[in-house]
């Protein structure tokens, strides 16, 4: 297919001479029966196939390519399959004189016909027939597919005559692309030509424009199907965007057009390597095959480490594909991301690669592409004003007459983006070139011109689609040469399950979403958000903001101050005015604090109101910050943002904004607790709704449940609180859709270990707790809320109403004591997690709240964390008073409000490092032990 790597010997090598002597040998040793005969030749077979694919792949981190490497494995397959066809024919179903129905070849097609094989990939073979099926023929079949499956391999085949191959062909461009690769292994080769002669005169002669237009679809479904985006931190290496196919797609079209622009000449057709030379330059052309082999050894090495044909690359094979690929920690940045930013950075040329040559296709009419006429081109030129007369529109995309005028102009460069996203278009691949030629005209000088400034600012801030207008400037490399800060990041990923996207990726697409707020594009999703908008008064300071947000990743000095400097940085560059700086640094530096004290701490403690408020300093910020932190989180991947979290947020910005309205001064704290009073006499009185019963068990509640439930739910712990006859347990349950779990409100006399033990109920019963929530009234009834997922990550017992039932028995049980047999389960998310190195923490916080003491702990997530943690805090005699339960990806991160039991105030010191030891040895349990022996790596804290 194209020019090779060049490995040295393996040092095992199956030579097909002996081979088929020794499968002789055991033939003339043998009763003559075919079962016996088969599996005497899988015995051979195997012990040949295995060695020669051992001795390969035992080589394949030492420097060999992967290209090469995907040759060797399909040339050791081709020896096996060939002499197992001799054996079958020449000892199992001779036929000494072939009759025209006898004849028959075996055709390797698809990857396999292209002589590129993974180690797990599929075998695909066409059984070339030159007549009907004939029972000689179906018993040959038979027995050769018999034993490659006996010898483990994954067979696709199909049998058919030359007539029929071309027939399906015409019909199915997927059969079409399979049989444009077919190589002969064995048999007749008088019918192989046969079909290459068909081939080229009927088969390519007149639908070489269908066959294109049908990759170039294929391929944008499979995008879809696998992710629209390159840049997921789990790419599918084979199927996913900038990977293997996306390759192969272009080699499929360069293929077919060579022969087909040959006019069915066979074999005067010119071969791949020189339709790809015309197509693509020579510095193209070595990119193209610097990414077919690279792509080609990770998929190997992926293959060889999973034992099996696994294409996603999960977090559990980066770090030991990472290395065995080589790569080692360096400036602080660890071997599994420094690979990955490499995968992503060979994922990107791939798709420059696909642009380019799409492009030239379209200017050879290769592909009957939609166009717009030269009359609309020439029209919406003369309807709108050019931004540089160096600009064209080109088959409806903007170009430019000459990459010259960048040198005349740089700043003609952001013109450009400017004009594209004023008239909404994509950019030619020759603009796209035409940049990427001229980034070192992207000097310090003009990253401090003004005019360069103006236009970067308002793509920025006022663009019709920023996200796609930034993508496309990143693509080019202007973005990231531009904003150094920026160009830092891209390709950047973190060694965690808690992002989806690369942080490049998760930026551009953060920024997005706060130009989804700003033109009302997410009123029902973020209403808060959408009302505060226009009060803002400083938009330039959001996107900037957004945009340099994580550009701290990785900085010695922390997420937070390394983004800080950078983003003051990148600012002065600008030429941002002092106090607009001021501003982006700061939030850039506290982007993370609404959503930490939100979902680690009480908002409805007057304390962590106030210490939230003496931080932001300002009703601007807050309003920034609350819109900065929204993007942020569910810019990070589809689920991570849910109604929950959005609640929590809001409550801290209303008790906030309240607190702001009161004025700053030594008394702030006393202001927050007095308005929080206020509002929660006035929900109190809501909500009981003239209603004495529920009136009366609202005034035993604190604050903090009033403000934690809709009115709904609050009427629904009440029926529940009211229905327990004698101060007995009770238990409802519902499914709550927006938290993806089953939500169970338990209510019981309160005591030392309830939390535990209810905690310790599900984790027996195979649930896994992803929320909680814990309130005592002033008379001792305690209600605890607890959001469980079964090990699929679904709603606990969602379709199972005699689980639902057990649940409750259970539970009843586990608040009188009596906890249930535990259930012996193993959720597949634990398996994953293995690949992660995580340092456990325990921080206790004394200065947050007078009364209790704050304990925050993170460690690896697992099935009965949350019981194993409360269980220790429930021996030490420590009563909790409000828990706070998160998770990062494969980290948990839990606070909890506790105090000492008997003293009823904060833990003394000695008891402090006591519980310390004893949390530490809970969260450092050893992780789910996987299958195979994989590199480990540590986990990125970074959020």
């Amino acid at each position: 297919m194209l020019t090779q790597t060049h490995p040295a010997a393996p040092a095992y090598r199956i030579d097909g001479t002996h081979l088929r002597k020794t499968l002789t040998e055991t033939y003339e040793d043998s009763s003559g029966d075919t079962l016996d005969l088969r599996r005497r030749a899988v015995t051979i077979l195997k012990d040949a196939l295995d060695k020669g694919r051992a001795s390969i792949l035992e080589r394949v981190e030492d420097q060999k390519g992967g290209y090469a490497t995907a040759r060797a494995l399909a040339k050791v397959t081709d020896e096996v399959v060939s002499a197992l066809w001799d054996f079958t024919l020449t000892h199992v179903y001779r036929a000494r004189n072939p009759t025209e129905g006898e004849r028959l070849a075996l055709l390797a097609v698809g990857g396999y016909g292209r002589g590129e094989l993974a180690p797990y990939s599929d075998l695909d073979l066409l059984f070339l027939r030159a007549w009907k099926e004939t029972s000689h023929s179906e018993s040959v079949i038979e027995f050769i597919l018999y034993t490659l499956w006996d010898l483990g391999l994954k067979v696709g085949h199909a049998s058919r005559t030359v007539d029929e191959t071309i027939k399906y062909a015409k019909g199915d461009h997927t059969i079409m692309t399979a049989v444009l690769e077919h190589r002969l292994i064995a048999g007749d080769t008088e019918l192989a030509q046969n079909l290459e002669d068909r081939l080229n005169h009927d088969g390519l002669k007149s639908h070489a424009f269908d066959f294109v237009a049908a990759k170039l679809e294929e391929r944008d479904q499979r995008h879809v199907k696998s992710g629209t985006t390159r840049y997921v931190v789990e790419p599918n290496v084979k199927e996913g965007k900038g990977g293997l196919r996306d390759l192969h797609t272009l080699y499929w079209i360069a293929q077919y057009q060579a022969k087909h622009l040959a006019g069915g000449a066979g074999k005067d057709a010119p071969n791949t390597s020189d339709v790809l030379d015309l197509i693509l330059t020579e510095k193209e052309h070595r990119i193209f095959m610097r990414a077919f082999d690279f792509l080609w050894k990770v998929r190997i090495i992926m293959h060889a480490a999973a034992g099996r044909g696994e294409e996603r690359l999960t977090f559990d094979l980066q770090p030991e594909v990472a290395r065995r690929m080589g790569f080692i920690d360096r400036e602080g940045e660890p071997n599994v991301e420094r690979f990955m930013r490499r995968y992503f950075v060979v994922a990107k040329e791939v798709g420059a690669l696909t642009r380019i040559f799409c492009t030239k296709l379209e200017t050879q009419q290769a592909k009957p592409f939609a166009r717009l006429s030269s009359l609309i081109q020439s029209g919406i030129m003369n309807l709108t004003r050019a931004d540089h007369p160096g600009f064209t529109i080109t088959n409806g995309r903007l170009s430019v007459n000459s990459a010259d005028i960048f040198q005349k102009s740089p700043v003609a460069m952001f013109m450009l983006f400017k004009m594209a996203d004023r008239l909404e278009l994509d950019l030619h691949p020759d603009a796209f070139t035409a940049i990427a030629r001229n980034l070192d005209l992207v000097t310090p000088s003009l990253r401090r011109n003004p005019e360069a400034a103006r236009l970067f600012l308002d793509l920025l801030v006022r663009g019709k689609d920023p996200y796609r207008t930034l993508s496309m400037m990143s693509e080019t490399g202007l973005l990231g040469r531009y904003i150094p800060e920026f160009g830092r990041i891209v390709a950047q990923t973190q060694f965690n399950m808690y992002h989806a996207y690369t942080v490049d990726e998760h930026t551009l697409r953060a920024v997005d979403i706060i130009h989804g707020i700003d033109t009302g594009r997410f009123t029902e999703d973020h209403p808060l958000s959408s009302v505060i908008m226009p009060q803002i008064t400083d938009k330039e300071s959001l996107y900037l903001a957004m945009l340099l947000h994580d550009t701290g990743k990785g900085n010695e000095l922390g997420q937070e101050i390394g983004g800080e400097i950078a983003a003051r940085k990148a600012c002065e560059r600008l030429g941002v005015e002092d106090w607009k700086t001021d501003q982006v640094a700061w939030l850039v530096r506290h982007h993370l604090v609404l959503s930490d004290y939100a979902q680690k701490r009480d908002v409805s403690d007057p304390d962590t109101v106030a210490s939230f408020a003496h931080i932001v300093e300002t009703p601007e910020r807050l309003r920034l910050l609350l819109i900065l932190t929204v993007a942020d989180i569910r810019a990070v991947g589809p689920g991570v943002w849910n109604a929950w979290k959005g609640q929590l947020m809001r409550d801290l910005f209303d008790a906030t904004e309240s607190a702001f309205r009161g004025g700053r001064g030594p008394d702030a704290v006393a202001r927050v607790r007095e308005d929080l009073q206020l509002r929660a006499h006035e929900r109190r009185r809501t909500l009981s709704e003239n209603n004495d019963d529920i009136a009366a068990w609202l005034e035993t509640m604190d604050e903090s449940y009033l403000f934690s439930f809709t009115p709904e739910e609050v009427k629904s712990h009440a029926a529940l609180v009211f229905s327990a006859f004698d101060l007995a347990p009770a238990v409802a349950l519902r499914i709550d859709t927006l938290r993806n779990a089953t939500a169970f409100s338990i209510t019981a006399e309160d005591r030392t270990g309830l939390f535990a033990d209810l905690a310790r109920c599900f984790a027996n019963l195979g649930g896994n707790v992803v929320g909680a929530q814990v309130f005592t009234s002033s008379n001792g009834r305690a209600l605890d809320v607890f959001y469980v997922q079964d090990a699929t990550g679904k709603p606990f017992a969602h379709d199972d109403l005699a689980r639902q039932k057990h649940a409750r028995t259970a539970l009843e049980a586990a608040a009188r004591g009596k906890l249930p047999e535990p259930l012996t389960w193993k959720s597949a998310f634990s398996a994953r997690t293995a690949a992660f190195a995580i340092a456990p923490t325990v921080v206790f916080d004394d200065d947050s709240n007078a009364n209790v003491t704050i304990i925050e702990v993170s460690g690896r997530d697992r099935p009965g964390l949350l019981a194993d943690i409360v269980e220790v805090m429930a021996r030490s005699h420590i009563d909790i008073a409000s828990a706070h339960i998160d998770c990062y990806g494969e980290r948990a991160v839990d606070a909890f409000y506790v105090a000492d039991h008997y003293r009823k105030a904060q833990l003394a010191g000695g008891l402090k490092q006591t519980l310390k030891k004893q949390l530490l040895a809970v969260l450092d349990k050893p992780a789910h032990a996987p299958k195979r022996n994989l590199a480990r790596a540590r986990a990125s804290l970074a959020r």
